[in-house]
């Protein structure tokens, strides 16, 4: 199998993701469908061979080792691509993502131009949030790109693997990858502090050593950016409490309701025109409200109404906000809007104009359009 050649028909069929195993046909995933590519089945001779063609020694012996791995590396004049390999049935599988050397603007991906304004913040944790395949890798890089182009700073991000590469634009940008430049997100993050960063990017936050060092970051007065495999705001918190002992709920829940800046939580919906996907974005900034619901976990589960109802004073919106704004503006279908939908009864009601005269909140994202 020519694995260069399998990875440029990725590109020229615009697939997100390329999986390979043995005795099966590459297949690609695009605009979130799988659909076989028309090349020769690979054996497991023949993926022994890209193993050796791609893993440098160290990491052949971590693959031999763990019989997996994960990864990135870039080909010259094509893409970059974030990789993992592993084992199944004892056989070597693949699967590929594939990063544009380029990091795109909020504005090119459709992201909320309020996100601009959060990353420049002095201080605080952000989370990016979402299941997997969602954007929020593309998400944090182009914040930290925004951060880079408008301001001096220092930015240090921890990865695992380092997917968008940056360059120092009028920011100081070090990117450590774990394996490679730390041992692991703890050992990167024990030392952080004492390198000088106004921004710290932790590539994904997966254990309760590296969410309890983010949140000790943020409460030092440093602005933290994260991901974290969540899909909404209000899950998020109970997802960050239940890292720690239950003992120790009631003081991570002070800590985040002190220190938390803004939950940004992602879904991608496929394009109208069936080609291509677009962005629904909910964003949670931690207001007075919001900062009690997130103290009290009784309360918790209300911030989904604060979210809705902090559109015009605070800059938030919720996930049926977005796609209601995405459906308006001819972007997304009704059918995948609604599949799409937090609330979908809820979302179908308001899609045919039927709410309280008083309810103001969803002016913006239905506008003109209401009939």
């Amino acid at each position: 199998m020519n694995i260069k050649r399998v990875l440029e028909r990725m590109i020229e069929e615009r697939a997100s993701d390329l999986h390979i195993k043995a005795g099966t046909p590459p297949t690609i995933r695009v605009d979130g469908r799988l659909f076989p590519l028309d090349e020769p089945t690979p054996s497991q001779k023949e993926l022994e061979a890209v193993v050796e063609q791609i893993l440098t020694v160290r990491q052949r012996q971590i693959f031999e080792d763990l019989r997996e791995i994960d990864f990135a590396f870039s080909i010259p004049g094509l893409c970059r691509f974030r990789s993992n390999f592993y084992q199944q049935r004892g056989t070597i599988a693949m699967a590929f993502r594939q990063i544009p050397f380029g990091v795109p603007s909020l504005e090119e991906l459709g992201l909320p131009a309020h996100l601009g304004e959060i990353i420049l913040k002095p201080r605080g944790l952000i989370l990016v949030t979402g299941t997997v395949g969602t954007g929020k890798s593309t998400t944090m890089a182009s914040m930290v790109q925004s951060v880079n182009t408008t301001c001096e700073k220092n930015i240090i991000s921890i990865e695992d693997p380092i997917e968008f590469l940056h360059k120092d634009d009028r920011s100081l940008i070090s990117q450590r990858e774990v394996g490679l430049d730390t041992a692991s997100f703890h050992d990167g993050l024990k030392y952080i502090l004492r390198q000088d960063p106004d921004l710290i990017m932790i590539g994904e936050i997966r254990d309760i050593e590296t969410m309890r060092v983010a949140i000790m970051a943020a409460d030092t007065g440093h602005l933290v950016l994260a991901s974290l495999h969540t899909p909404d705001a209000a899950q998020t918190i109970n997802r960050i409490v239940s890292f720690f002992p239950l003992q120790e709920h009631e003081e991570v829940r002070y800590l985040l309701a002190s220190n938390l800046l803004a939950v940004i939580s992602m879904r991608l919906v496929p394009h109208r025109s069936g080609q291509g996907r677009v962005p629904a974005t909910e964003i949670m900034i931690n207001t007075p409200t919001v900062k009690e619901y997130i103290m009290d976990s009784a309360k918790t589960p209300m911030i989904h109404k604060a979210i809705a109802e902090g559109v015009n004073q605070y800059g938030m919106q919720s996930f049926d906000q977005a796609l209601m704004s995405l459906y308006k503006r001819e972007l997304v279908s009704y059918e995948d809007a609604l599949r799409f939908s937090t609330s979908p009864s809820e979302f179908d009601l308001r899609a045919r104009g039927i709410h309280a005269a008083s309810d103001k909140t969803w002016d913006q994202f239905e506008g003109e359009f209401n009939r």
